[in-house]
């Protein structure tokens, strides 16, 4: 049940590709749930960079090639 009829930003796409859920990015990121919220289904939003580093930590040991261009184009 994973991106049902939801709106996906390319990590959220990511995510829901690996069959994890939103709540599994916060808690291996470090980050708060509204956070992984917004990052996995806006595609406009772009977070700091601090948060940034924390999400592409927990993607790399996933997919060592993903890099930050492929979530949140410059």
């Amino acid at each position: 049940m994973f991106g049902l009829g939801k709106p996906r930003s390319p990590l959220g796409k990511w995510v829901d590709a690996r069959e994890k859920s939103q709540r599994w990015l916060a808690e291996q990121a470090k980050i708060s749930e509204d956070t992984a919220t917004r990052v996995c289904s806006d595609p406009h939003y772009s977070p700091g960079n601090t948060t940034k580093k924390k999400i592409l930590g927990v993607v790399r040991e996933y997919d060592r090639e993903k890099k930050h261009d492929d979530f949140w184009p410059m």
